[in-house]
């Protein structure tokens, strides 16, 4: 431990505190500001003083219990620690024995409450100041907005338009080493932030691992070759691009006539590996990173806000990072936004380039970060000063809620009958720039360039995207300078190929762990995978299973059927039966790996023992 990895500790530390207190001393600061005299009465003093000892008593509490607790799970208590114990009937027993062991974390707790005790009792109360009743009470009135607003900011954890509820997965952003997270982290947070996530149970559809392991596994072996092919990979994020956007999948639509809103990908997807069903795995932009960038999709849960959210992962940025590449993410947005930057440190990433890197706030949309063109410049040139090989990714912006236009392209984009349009419209136009700018640089023809999106659009015009597996329909797609694939095939693939597609690609020579297929085997088999309405999707050839955790509910020839009227479950009960069996290993695959911290080919990340 040094003093700078230390202090990093402290200070994130301080951040994840606020919030926890924030949220334990809510209801306490919410009876505190009212605008009424009897706030200063002795009985409603009495009140808010209990309420106090009592929340950050059990707060305090929490965080001892994690101390001894720790060790055993190597992760902050959560929600889980109900499911884990739900079937134990002798609670009280292992609760005295605790207290028993632990004897000594007891008193500290007690030692604790005695402190703050004293402490609050030393704080006298005098008022109110204001004897006008009517001064007082407007005056107090118009003073509960901002310390309200106050409140929701610190337990947001930031001013910023685009900054999420900090989440657990966000303390990563501290932690110089994977195991400082939970440093960083403090229970109460830990515990609360989980209250309304579904918690992940685990599955035991099949007895043995054996029989799991013949069904479906997410171990993919080493490569053949002895040595990889270090070509560089880039991979291409766009925000909220649907498949409904672009000419090259929809030449059915308008009787043929469709033209879409991409001409330039448009040109790209002629000359590449594309898919006709291609899926994205979640709904959401924080669904995407993992499903991209790790080969981990999000069910019931989204992965980054699941309790499971620090387990180790192996990540393509990990896994090129040691074989030698240079990685980077590049997101124009302010740093810190969706949590991203703090997602590339944990899945190894070297540097993560924001809106405070770009360094120009001239350029920023007012909202959401840099707009696309400049940005994508900037992508371009930073990446002419890596060395090769290197491994990059960017997500865009512009294409976002309220989709505005830089004031010199007001006129030049006109979009149409959906207002993202025109957004699509720009951000392909500044993909063409990007293009044509690094086509001249040295490292261009020996780049493996990889398009997707992080989800679908919510607006949506066409009626055959507005259905189960329309909702999920983005682009994928493979593109290498002077590789022209042209070709498109007829079958499904998923955000999670990406990273065993571009591993194998490269000829990595390692094993790896990730829930999707090789794209580049053609003797895999085509699946994909999301979760909906509370029911797993699972596609396989042209069906698609609707699977609820204990039956299947529904089969559709998604291809054909387009609009999903005919249910299938009675008439193709083998189809059914063969399915239902494979998205019941994949569930309990993800569920139990995710449980066990088991997300390596190494195995579960286990304590060391003493």
């Amino acid at each position: 431990m040094t003093l700078s990895r230390y202090a990093l500790i402290e200070f994130g530390g301080l951040r994840f505190d606020l919030t926890g207190i924030l949220y334990l001393n809510s209801l306490f600061i919410l009876l505190s500001i009212l605008p009424f005299h009897f706030v200063y009465h002795r009985i409603y003093q009495n009140v808010l003083r209990w309420i106090f000892y009592i929340t950050n008593g059990i707060g305090l509490a929490a965080n001892m219990i994690d101390c001894v607790y720790y060790p055993f799970t190597l992760r902050r208590t959560t929600l889980t620690i109900f499911d884990q114990f739900e079937n134990e009937h002798n609670k009280g027993t292992f609760l005295f024995r605790f207290l028993l062991d632990y004897w000594y974390a007891v008193l500290i707790w007690v030692v604790l409450i005695f402190v703050m005790t004293w402490l609050y009792r030393r704080i006298k109360m005098a008022g109110p100041q204001l004897k006008n009743k009517y001064v007082f009470f407007f005056s107090g009135l118009a003073m509960i907005y901002p310390l309200l607003y106050l409140s929701v900011v610190g337990i947001r954890g930031g001013f910023a338009h685009s900054t999420r509820p900090i989440t657990l997965s966000n303390a990563a952003a501290y932690a110089t080493d994977p195991k400082d997270v939970n440093i960083v982290l403090n229970t109460p947070f830990a515990f609360l932030r989980t209250l309304q996530v579904k918690v992940i149970k685990r599955m035991e559809y099949f007895k043995t691992e054996e029989e799991l392991n013949t069904v479906y596994t997410p171990l993919h072996p080493a490569g053949l070759k002895d040595s990889m092919d270090k070509k560089n990979v880039v991979i291409f994020i766009l925000e909220s691009f649907s498949k409904e956007f672009f000419g090259y999948y929809n030449k059915d639509l308008d009787d043929g006539k469709y033209k879409g809103y991409t001409p330039f990908l448009d040109s790209l997807l002629g000359q590449s590996l594309a898919f006709k069903y291609s899926l994205a795995n979640g709904r959401k932009s924080i669904d995407a990173m993992p499903s991209v960038l790790c080969g981990i999709p999000s069910i019931e849960v989204p992965y980054v806000l699941s309790q499971y959210s620090n387990d180790k992962v192996q990540g393509l940025a990990n896994v090129l990072r040691q074989s030698g590449y240079y990685t980077a993410f590049f997101h124009g947005a302010p740093n810190g936004s969706m949590g991203f930057q703090a997602f590339s440190k944990t899945t190894g990433f070297n540097d993560y380039y924001g809106m405070t890197e770009y360094g120009n706030d001239d350029d920023f949309d007012g909202l959401w970060g840099i707009w696309d063109e400049p940005f994508l410049q900037y992508y371009a040139d930073k990446q002419s000063s890596f060395k090769q090989p290197f491994f990059t990714t960017l997500f865009t912006v512009s294409s976002h809620h309220p989709y505005v236009l830089p004031a010199q392209y007001e006129n030049t984009f006109k979009g149409g009958k959906l207002e993202i349009y025109r957004t699509i419209q720009y951000t392909d136009y500044a993909l063409r720039k990007y293009f044509e700018k690094v086509s001249k640089m040295p490292w261009f023809k020996n780049t493996l360039f990889v398009f997707t999106a992080d989800h679908a659009s919510a607006q949506i015009h066409f009626d055959k995207f507005n259905t189960s597996s329309g909702f999920f329909d983005i682009p994928i797609f493979y593109y290498e300078p002077g590789n022209d694939w042209h070709e498109y095939r007829q079958e499904s693939c998923q955000q999670t190929d990406i990273m065993p597609s571009i591993l194998s690609y490269l000829h990595y020579d390692k094993p790896f762990l990730a829930f999707g297929r090789n794209v580049f085997d053609k003797t895999s088999v085509p699946f994909a995978f999301n979760y909906l309405n509370n029911n797993y999707q699972y596609f396989e050839g042209k069906y698609m299973l609707f699977f609820n955790g204990e039956k299947s509910v529904a089969l559709y020839d998604y291809q054909n059927d387009i609009y999903q009227k005919n249910n299938l479950l009675d008439l193709e009960k083998e189809v059914v039966a063969n399915m239902e069996k494979k998205v019941k290993a994949f569930v309990q695959q993800y569920n139990n790996r995710l449980i066990d911290d088991n997300l390596t080919p190494e195995g579960p990340q286990a304590p060391v023992s003493k």
